[in-house]
């Protein structure tokens, strides 16, 4: 009798001072107001919106490579004091002494033109050269403009293909965002229920060997009338201890889920969360096909496989353009040199190229044609990993609705359990006490009435993560008939 008092004083005591440290710093936080947290503090949120900036200046990137650029390439200077071989009429050589300054520099708007895969250039530019001996020359040589053109004439048009998957890409890596902060949700949702079942167990074990204790002090008053065995008796007692046991249990589980929770969040370490049981969704049921085409429209898979497709298609017109190579390079405009600046820009002359350089394998033992067998069986393969994976994307979209449709429906038969569990474990106390029923079966109405009430908390998680589930997967707020959107702006600058 006094070692059961001890340890109760012992419990008591304990649970009082966690209960004084955990008033410190409590702070009462609903579902809602976590998953709010998340989205803004969580580590996850963080790498998921880096991931997003990364794919936005790609994008800007590519946005620039269709824009004009103006460039400026210069020597300025460039000297040399040195020796060089000079071929003579007669055919020998000498070696004579070069002591020369040169400086370069030219201006040009180069635009790319994705129609074509060409490049058109404006260019500008001005040379001099100074020989430094005695008496030695200047002279100046001016290209006031010049247009040039570089074409390629069968290969592929890099650009042009960039400028269909690029788009997809960024679309792609925009709904990747929303899904991800979805997961994070889905992460948030996890942890809390986590330590909102952890808390309850803690009750749960609080109040059992608080009844433990008052049965078995009950039980020795019973026995010393002899109106039960020695053996009720001790069973009575190792309750208790377990009782005591289950609550030592559940306090480190619930340090070990607050702990997690907060992480998390990104919350210090004196805060300590009081969890909240959450409403139910305001979404009774969903449709299949509304689901698939929220989803379809919506999610980035879609994109996923639009972009795959056509970086399989380029890669087979990459590779029948490189079965042969023509380049045309052309250049007009004109040109002036003399020895003064301002004469070299006069008398200026017609300066004109035309150029077209080919490149046709007459025998490379069927290589080129080889890379093209490769690229179009490598598009047949992505074709049909991509049917297989819409195959699984649809039967995952309709599972997960039939799941979350169904649970509403456990959820009914989870409370209607904890309720009667309730019941049934206050009556078998109020039984035992009277002496109507034995240990066994008081231990048996125990074990009922808290697997009933962990049972209820496990079907409202999973009722709000088949929930966030479907959100995730359809990128769409059910609730307010929306699509989950976001200042791109705001975000990546």
């Amino acid at each position: 009798m006094i070692k059961i008092r001890n340890i109760a004083l012992t419990v008591i005591v304990s649970t009082g001072f966690l209960t004084a440290v955990y008033a410190q710093a409590q702070k009462r936080l609903s579902l809602q107001e976590a998953i709010v947290l998340a989205r803004l503090q969580s580590v996850d949120a963080a790498v998921a919106l880096n991931e997003l900036k990364t794919s936005y200046w790609e994008y800007r990137t590519f946005r620039a490579d269709l824009l004009p650029e103006v460039n400026f390439t210069g020597v300025v200077p460039s000297y040399k004091r040195s020796y060089s071989s000079l071929l003579q009429s007669d055919g020998s050589y000498i070696f004579v002494r070069n002591n020369t300054l040169n400086m370069q520099g030219e201006l040009s708007i180069d635009q790319n033109i994705w129609l074509t895969g060409g490049q058109l250039s404006l260019t500008s530019s001005l040379d001099y050269f100074k020989q430094l001996t005695t008496g030695g020359a200047r002279q100046f040589m001016s290209v006031p403009v010049s247009l040039q053109l570089t074409q390629p004439v069968f290969g592929v048009n890099s650009l042009k293909w960039n400028r269909r998957i690029q788009p997809i890409r960024y679309e792609e890596a925009k709904a990747a965002y929303v899904t991800a902060t979805e997961r994070v949700t889905l992460h948030t949702i996890s942890y809390y229920f986590s330590l909102l079942l952890s808390a309850e167990s803690l009750k749960i074990a609080q109040q059992n060997l608080k009844n433990a204790e008052h049965l078995y002090q009950v039980a020795q008053a019973r026995r010393d009338m002899g109106q039960i065995s020695e053996n009720e008796l001790l069973q009575l007692k190792l309750s208790a201890l377990k009782a005591q046991a289950a609550l030592t249990d559940a306090e480190s589980t619930l340090n070990s889920s607050m702990f997690t929770l907060r992480a998390h969040l990104d919350l210090g370490e004196d805060v300590v969360i009081v969890a909240e049981m959450p409403d139910e969704v305001p979404v009774p049921r969903m449709d299949f096909e509304r689901v698939l085409d929220k989803a379809l429209e919506n999610h980035s898979f879609s994109r996923n496989i639009r972009r795959r497709q056509l970086e399989s298609d380029y890669a087979v017109a990459a590779a029948k353009g490189n079965l042969r190579s023509i380049n045309l390079f052309a250049s007009i405009g004109y040109t002036g040199s003399s020895h003064e600046l301002k004469t070299s820009y006069q008398d200026l002359i017609d300066n004109q190229v035309v150029q077209v350089g080919v490149k046709i394998p007459l025998l490379d033992w069927g290589k080129r044609r080889g890379n093209v067998k490769v690229a179009e069986s490598n598009r047949d393969v992505v074709r049909s990993r991509i049917r297989q994976e819409e195959l699984n994307f649809n039967q995952d979209i309709f599972l997960l609705t039939e799941r979350f449709n169904n649970q509403a429906a456990q959820l009914h038969i989870a409370r209607e359990a904890d309720l009667i569990a309730q019941k049934r474990y206050d009556t078998s106390v109020e039984a035992f006490l009277i002496g109507k029923i034995n240990t066994l079966d008081l231990a048996d109405a125990q074990t009922s009435k808290d697997s009933a009430r962990e049972k209820l908390i496990s079907e409202i998680y999973m009722y709000w993560y088949h929930y966030y589930q479907i959100r995730s997967l359809t990128l769409w707020d059910f609730e307010v008939e929306l699509p989950l959107a976001f200042d791109e702006k705001e975000l990546v600058r």
